[in-house]
């Protein structure tokens, strides 16, 4: 299901304002180019997962639960557990939303997502293993997106990674040829860094972080970036037609570094993480 939706008026009446703002400086909202909006993170908000997180990104919400089985390992990576995201835009959360599978834009936000967590090792995988070849934790993450107000990609990775930092798993006492047997015991999960995901909107010339619904219906292309708090680009995605220069691709590259140390303060703190 799509969660936003482009129409000739808002291209008609919007961009031409947004253009005149953009060229000093400003937004329809208020803010700067460079400025996010207000990033609350709630932890702990679903009872029966084992760790789960709500975001609220200015007016978008998004709320993330995570859950651990034992599984097996795929053929190829034997020594490896399993990490799953998958995402959902809830009817409620936005007047383009409808009931059925997740479309394509659903789908790429549960990708870039999951590879901004794969890429970044966040979570140490190698040690998910109780038996390799056998027996190993497969974590998956459900993301629900409850309101629609821009930059989900953005909501989606903070609510994810908030929930694996608050994620606690089921420890099991592993016997060779026994199927392992979970105990009352209680672990965290591995984790090795923090990723975050900063996403810029270009509309005509100018590149605008953390886009609102009104500035991605307009918006010529969109890229984003994730870094780990090593300083790392990790991984990154860009969407929709319009080019970005190698300047601009530069600047967006150091500007998701510099917010993304400030988002990840905020994503730890509410997290209760400290590493």
């Amino acid at each position: 299901m799509s969660a936003v939706k482009k129409t000739l008026v808002v291209e008609q009446l919007k961009r031409g304002q947004m253009n005149e703002l953009l060229a000093k400086g400003k937004r329809l909202d208020g803010r700067g180019l460079l400025d996010t909006r207000e990033l609350k993170v709630f932890t702990n908000v679903i009872e029966k997962a084992e760790g789960s997180a709500r975001v609220l990104l200015g007016n978008t919400e998004v709320i993330a639960g995570v859950k651990v089985n034992l599984g097996t390992p795929f053929p190829d990576t034997p020594d490896k557990g399993l990490l799953v995201v998958s995402a959902e835009v809830l009817p409620l959360a936005s007047p383009y939303a409808e009931p059925g599978p997740p479309d394509e834009s659903t789908i790429e936000l549960a990708r870039v997502t999951d590879r901004g967590i794969r890429e970044s090792g966040m979570i140490d995988v190698g040690k998910l293993v109780l038996q390799e070849g056998k027996w190993v934790y497969a974590v998956f993450v459900d993301v629900s997106i409850l309101n629609v107000d821009g930059n989900l990609f953005d909501a989606v990775s903070a609510a994810t990674v908030a929930a694996l930092l608050t994620a606690k798993i089921s420890k099991y006492e592993v016997k060779e040829g026994e199927v392992p047997k979970r105990t009352e015991e209680k672990i965290p999960l591995p984790i090795q860094t923090v990723p975050i995901a900063v996403t810029m909107a270009k509309i005509g010339e100018h590149l605008l972080i953390d886009p609102t619904s009104e500035e991605e219906a307009v918006m010529d292309a969109r890229i984003t970036l994730v870094s780990d708090d090593r300083g790392n680009i990790c991984a990154g995605q860009k969407g929709l037609p319009g080019s970005l220069s190698i300047e601009q691709v530069i600047f967006a590259a150091s500007t998701a570094k510099l917010k993304g140390e400030q988002i990840r303060s905020v994503v730890k703190q509410g997290a209760g993480f400290v590493q």
